[in-house]
């Protein structure tokens, strides 16, 4: 979102009916795995490759039919990620942030909802089913939480991608506010200020 100016919750449901919402969330979950046997994972965090060929966060347009923002966002949730989305609830709890566009009227609203790591790898391996999959959704990617030996590899590399509107400050905000990754690692190469 070019422009986007960061509000808090009750601003951003006042704004009036010119305005539509959006809802979005980083759906994660402990990951106690090491890669190739020496580098903690820590997490899996999931993200999506988006039908126009950015990186974003499952969720999506609430509609005047949704009872809540929350309802909203699981509902679009079970149609991106497929019925294992519907074992779970993102929750009011799980808000944090809404960022206001200044071009067509929609402000973001920004979800994190830890998950088992047995609930992510149920809703990895049925989003192929999901209603959206192929059409909105293209496929699933987990960030990878660590740097390589290089200093490139790993979530620099990842980071260069093209992201949709504020999603990857959004992702950089929660890796460091749940502490996602090690105290001390995010680098101000990955700054998101």
């Amino acid at each position: 979102m070019a422009g986007a100016r960061k509000l808090p919750l009750e601003q951003a449901l006042a704004l009036g009916p010119g305005w539509r919402h959006a809802c979005h969330a980083l759906l994660y979950a402990p990951d106690p795995a090491l890669l190739f046997g020496r580098i903690p994972l820590r997490y899996a965090v999931l993200m999506q490759m988006r039908f126009d060929g950015r990186l974003g966060f499952p969720g999506g347009l609430v509609n005047l039919q949704d009872t809540s923002l929350e309802a909203g966002l699981n509902r679009e949730l079970i149609e991106e990620l497929g019925e294992a989305a519907a074992d779970f609830r993102v929750e009011r709890a799980d808000y944090r942030s809404s960022h206001a566009g200044s071009g067509p009227h929609v402000v973001a609203h920004f979800y994190a909802k830890r998950l088992t790591l047995e609930q992510l790898v149920a809703v990895e391996m049925g989003a192929t089913r999901a209603k959206d999959h192929g059409l909105e959704v293209l496929g699933l990617v987990r960030v990878p939480l660590y740097t390589l030996r290089d200093g490139v590899g790993g979530l620099p590399a990842f980071l260069e991608n093209s992201f949709i509107g504020t999603a990857r400050e959004q992702l950089l905000e929660a890796i460091q506010d749940l502490e996602l990754v090690e105290s001390g690692s995010l680098t101000a190469r990955w700054s998101y200020h």
